[in-house]
């Protein structure tokens, strides 16, 4: 259960409350505000604040004063220009604030993006909850052959129920012994920020992550995509849509030209002008590599 009755209580309150302001706001993350939208069993994530909309990335971008006189579709096609030639800036006036409860490990890989103001509950002065993450049977998965870093077959049988103990089993036992350790029945009780090192990776922590657009698009470009890991992969598309909802002209322009675009290399190019000659274009002939002519192929036939 992601949120107990209190929480949802405390944000029905949040969302129930309004205020009025003389700054522009975007109505799609209006309706988004407070919500926790529930991701794998007991994670969430939720938008606490944000800065800013498709407005105030054309108002950045021309340097403006106030909304000037330009329709809705010149500032859509200003900001597809934008994306399409990679402007950074313009996209980072605007920004975004997250409550997100997520599994440690989940947690380690995305602190990677380090382009964010983070702030984690520590559990030198908390004591985490016991929850704990425990994959879906269809997400436990035997290694890939080929892909060093992804998932094969899912496991099947005795070995899936074998594996779904194990997770179980040595996460309660992990916490039993967690709390053994922190217990001041009939003993002093060791320190929270010692005891925490014996809790799993799958156990359950907090952070609020804020960040702007611009970085927030190359999360996303990374995390939301099929190829990413299914436990980050299903955070990133809870974000993605809220982020739709944000900055819909922006966004548009992000699935356009990001999501649903192809980088090629010069080597690429020269391929592909080859072949519209008329040229038979092999692997050894490419100057490409393998795994490159691999990619090209799964794009270009």
């Amino acid at each position: 259960m992601p949120l107990t009755p209190d929480q949802q209580s405390q944000i029905d309150a949040e969302r129930a409350a309004a205020a009025s302001t003389r700054r522009p706001v975007s109505e799609g993350m209006e309706a988004r505000l407070y919500t926790a939208h529930p991701v794998l069993d007991h994670g969430f994530v939720r938008v606490i604040d944000y800065m800013g909309g498709d407005a105030a990335i054309v108002q950045a971008a021309r340097v403006s004063y106030g909304r000037g006189t330009r329709a809705v579709s010149d500032d859509a096609g200003l900001i597809r220009y934008l994306m399409r030639h990679w402007h950074s800036t313009p996209f980072e006036m605007c920004e975004a604030k997250f409550h997100v409860k997520l599994p440690i490990f989940v947690a380690r890989q995305w602190i990677r993006h380090r382009t964010a103001n983070v702030n984690e509950i520590s559990a030198r002065y908390s004591i985490l909850d016991r929850e704990f993450y425990i994959p879906a049977p269809e997400q436990l998965a035997a290694q890939a052959r080929v892909n060093r870093q992804g998932r094969g077959d899912v496991l099947e049988g005795a070995e899936a129920q074998r594996v779904l103990d194990w997770l179980r089993d040595d996460a309660t036992r992990a916490y039993d012994h967690y709390e053994a350790m922190l217990s001041q029945d009939g003993q002093q009780g060791l320190a929270r920020e010692l005891a925490r090192m014996n809790l799993p990776a799958n156990v359950y922590t907090q952070w609020y992550w804020k960040t702007d657009l611009h970085n927030l698009l190359g999360f996303l470009r990374l995390r939301a995509d099929a190829h990413a890991q299914y436990e980050i992969r299903v955070y990133a598309d809870v974000m993605a849509q809220i982020t739709r909802d944000w900055v819909p002209a922006a966004w548009a322009a992000f699935e356009d030209y990001r999501m649903g675009g192809v980088q090629l290399s010069a080597k690429g190019v020269e391929v592909l002008k080859r072949r519209l000659r008329g040229e038979v274009v092999s692997q050894e002939d490419s100057g490409m590599s393998k795994g490159e002519w691999r990619e090209f192929e799964g794009v270009w036939g």
